[in-house]
């Protein structure tokens, strides 16, 4: 089975309020045989931070094989370009390079990728079986356990509520995009 580990916490000063100066994705860790993935590598204040929270795993930016991008928004992909020799994965498919192929759901047999708009047209959460359970990093298809209930930045509210129902129907764990993992209910 996968292994999943929050490397470091997001947070949204405004939570889509008045005060929405400071933003930085979860950056979540995941671990199945030769796949060592990192999960929207943020913005953070300093690269610094990231780096010495692999270091605290045995790795280093060069051991990443992939990183995957939840959506197209700043505040998640900004440090993609810290793992040069990684493969990414965002809703189009796979990159290598310029190369772009298609993913079908599948990375492997522990980890699925799924299509969940309503944030943004192009997000897309990540299944992965662990012990524990199926854990679900979704980014902001809920910002944080107690998310806005309107999420003042969705394209599309009506396809986040169905997202939000799919990923809370099918996981036993949720990690959103700014806050700490919670039970899905």
């Amino acid at each position: 089975m996968a292994e999943v580990k929050i490397l470091l916490e997001g947070y949204a000063s405004g939570d889509g309020g008045d005060d929405d100066s400071c933003s930085c994705s979860t950056v979540t860790l995941v671990r199945d045989g030769d796949i060592v993935m990192i999960v929207d590598p943020g913005t953070l204040k300093d690269r610094k931070l990231l780096t010495d929270a692999l270091a605290k795993e045995g790795l280093s930016v060069d051991d990443v094989s992939v990183v995957f991008i939840t959506h197209s928004h700043m505040d998640h992909f900004r440090n993609i370009g810290m793992f040069p020799k990684a493969k990414a994965i965002d809703h189009w498919g796979w990159w290598s390079g310029d190369e772009w192929s298609e993913c079908n759901g599948k990375v492997t047999e522990d980890i699925e990728i799924l299509k969940t708009p309503g944030h943004s047209g192009g997000s897309v959460t990540l299944f992965v079986k662990t012990s524990k359970g199926i854990v679900a990093i979704c980014g902001d298809v809920f910002w944080k356990e107690n998310y806005p209930e309107k999420d003042p930045y969705a394209t599309n509210p009506a396809k986040l509520e169905k997202s939000r129902k799919i990923v809370l129907e099918k996981a036993d764990w949720v990690i959103p995009g700014h806050g700490p993992m919670f039970r899905s209910s």
